[in-house]
């Protein structure tokens, strides 16, 4: 059986666009090594921010603000809580790039914002510590996602529309031409166009076919924090983003009891992903524990840690292209820590590529040819 569609990987990217493709009558065939929702890709941890107006870069704001439409489309067709709008604060020294993008970016796109200085904010959120020179940036549309359940209502609508699913399948190899060649642990597959959503895999995938990306999967970790539910509750208290002198940090307020949680953004140890991750450990714990003492110091003890991946690019923009080449093969790879909001519409925009050739978004930020 020769299909329209393959899609490799099907988490948050690949089962957004196999719902896409799916309701437009294509024939499609989503293939996973795991069962997502699973705790193996970048789409795991209970939460993931939304936020707007985009210290990455004002380039990056349509693209989010279509993204934002669609999960909300996504909760009445489902009618599940996708989205919590806690509101995010951007935090750190005025001077620093991410913060003037936030502030710019918000300016260009008439978004909602309010500027508080650090004794403000200390006033707003009393939970907050702040050193006097920082700048706290409060955008009140935006949000906290809830990954797995955004993963498993696309699931849902993708297997409705007529999307087939293979789980714990490991795709072995790729054979490229007019009609493309899937090999896995369990069979070939056939398809006019193959679409690559393979996270952390994804290089090593395109491999066999001879072809190189610049996606480098790294570990990271996250952990939960006990909290004073009266300072840190999601009613009370916003997610984060801190930009900091070397480092940057994230997290989100309190949310069903379950207690702050905080992760950090910048570094991390490079991994291959079909090894077991390190285990959470006492370094990791340490290092999130000195951030939340500095900056939420009414914390309780540490809950439990976790580990994940990240699937990073040297510049951490996000590819979407078609392979150089190669008209029927489409790839959507190193989304490098912040790309989870933008799935809905990743989707959306992979389907209209395979459908048309082209996306009313503009993806020039995103294309191949940047790395040559």
């Amino acid at each position: 059986m020769t299909y329209d569609v393959i899609i490799i990987g099907a988490g948050s990217m690949g089962m957004a666009t196999g719902y896409f493709l799916a309701k437009t009558g294509k024939n499609v065939l989503m293939i996973d090594s795991f069962n997502p929702p699973h705790e193996e890709g970048s789409h795991h941890g209970e939460t993931r921010i939304i936020r707007f107006a985009y210290g990455e870069g004002a380039s990056y704001v349509p693209f989010v603000k279509r993204a934002g439409e669609l999960w909300k489309e996504l909760e009445v067709q489902t009618n599940e809580q996708l989205f919590l709008q806690t509101g995010v604060i951007n935090v750190g020294e005025a001077t620093h790039s991410f913060i003037k993008n936030v502030v710019s970016s918000a300016k260009l796109y008439d978004l909602p914002i309010e500027q508080y200085t650090a004794t403000e904010a200390k006033e707003k959120w009393p939970g907050l510590s702040l050193p006097d020179n920082f700048l706290t940036c409060f955008e009140p549309t935006a949000g906290v996602l809830r990954v797995e359940a955004c993963v498993a209502a696309y699931k849902q609508l993708a297997l409705s529309a007529g999307a087939t699913l293979h789980t714990n399948e490991k795709v072995q190899s790729i054979e490229a031409g007019n009609i493309v060649r899937v090999q896995t642990t369990k069979g070939q597959y056939e398809a006019k166009q193959l679409i690559v959503t393979a996270g952390a895999w994804a290089t090593e995938l395109l491999q066999t076919m001879d072809v190189s990306i610049p996606v480098t999967p790294m570990r990271k970790t996250f952990a939960w924090f006990e909290a004073d539910e009266s300072l840190y509750a999601e009613q009370q208290f916003p997610a984060y983003c801190f930009e900091l002198e070397g480092s940057s940090y994230y997290g989100f307020p309190s949310i069903d009891g379950a207690g702050l949680k905080i992760g950090r953004h910048d570094g991390g140890d490079i991994v291959n992903p079909n090894e077991p991750l390190r285990p959470f450990d006492e370094q990791d714990a340490i290092d999130l524990q000195n951030f939340i003492t500095q900056f939420m110091p009414n914390h309780g003890d540490l809950k439990f840690g976790k580990t994940c991946k990240y699937s990073m690019t040297p510049d951490e923009d996000f590819i979407i292209d078609f392979l150089p080449g190669h008209h029927n093969i489409l790839v959507a790879a190193g989304f490098s820590g912040h790309g989870f909001k933008f799935s809905s519409a990743v989707g959306e925009v992979l389907a209209d590529l395979a459908l048309h050739g082209e996306s009313k978004q503009d993806l020039s930020l995103f294309k191949l040819s940047r790395f040559a």
